[in-house]
């Protein structure tokens, strides 16, 4: 079967795997650079996606130029995704990889939500039963960790899901306009790297080359992860793919053990199976529920 005979929802499920993977990359790759601030670790995140946008954009013989209707869009999605990243790179320099990773991927949670309100999707008892039993899982994850808990940064933690999941929301919202991907991740790096720029200037800490290499290694991933979220959410409804998401977890916690010598608890391995198993639950309901459509067209 040709890539492109693929239905939307299952490419949708595909790019949203291959970003978690990207991302958990990404995060990693950030924790190696060392002790930098987190606005420094913005700006070189975010310049690598620029240029990578900005090539995709010439390549294709897009226009940099957005619809008119569009710009409060790209704002408030650039706003919330700038926001999300500055927490989720505080939350990594300061507590554990894999409780940070979580958190941040409490995101899928808020698209739900945020797709409710604005995108008026509807939700079915199945799809939000197992959507809150993965955030159940989640718990499990999390709450060995909670003991003496850093305040500050699970908060940060927890405000970078939120962040992102608004960014995603309205990135659908985007594409249902028309918008092109590209062009999206372009605005977005622009944006953030013009808001870091002047705390980048003011309190710059010199790196050493191979704080550079993890730092471009970061804008590498996060590139991949960019385009293949955007492309996620372009194909299939949020409450369709979200959850899959949470794969991120599982490629946090393996870069966690290869490079930084982690290893998961019990609660930890209960909260991967329930994540696992409402991800398989919801690829097979979605299965059904397309194949009982057709039957009903036929």
């Amino acid at each position: 079967m040709k890539i492109l005979d693929i239905p939307p929802r299952y490419k949708g499920i595909m790019f949203i795997i291959f970003s978690a993977f990207c991302f958990a990359c990404m995060n990693l790759f950030v924790r190696l650079s060392g002790d930098l601030p987190s606005m420094q670790k913005c700006f070189f995140r975010n310049f690598v996606s620029f240029f990578f946008a900005a090539g995709v954009l010439i390549k294709n013989k897009q226009s940099f130029k957005w619809e008119k209707e569009n710009l409060k869009y790209h704002i408030i999605r650039s706003l919330a995704g700038t926001i999300g990243i500055l927490g989720n790179f505080y939350a990594i320099d300061h507590i554990p990889l894999a409780d940070a990773s979580i958190l941040n991927k409490m995101s899928p949670f808020f698209v739900i939500i945020f797709s409710i309100i604005l995108l008026k999707e509807k939700l079915t008892l199945f799809q939000g039963l197992a959507v809150f039993a993965a955030f159940i899982g989640c718990l499990f994850i999390i709450k060995p960790s909670f003991q003496n808990v850093q305040l500050i940064p699970y908060a940060s933690g927890l405000l970078s899901g939120l962040g992102a999941g608004f960014a995603y929301t309205i990135v659908r919202i985007l594409g249902q306009r028309g918008e092109k991907g590209s062009r999206i991740v372009f605005f977005f790096s622009a944006f953030s790297c013009l808001a870091t720029l002047p705390a980048l200037i003011f309190d710059f800490h010199p790196m050493e080359w191979w704080q550079l290499l993890m730092l471009l290694g970061a804008g590498l991933a996060a590139t991949g992860g960019q385009f293949s979220i955007t492309a996620a959410y372009f194909n299939a409804p949020a409450r369709e793919i979200s959850v899959y998401d949470y794969s991120q977890i599982i490629f946090a916690t393996m870069l966690g053990f290869v490079f930084l010598g982690e290893l998961p608890d019990i609660y930890s391995i209960i909260g991967y199976l329930i994540i696992i198993s409402m991800a398989v639950l919801m690829f097979l309901y979605n299965n059904q529920k397309g194949v009982f459509k057709r039957l009903q067209k036929h």
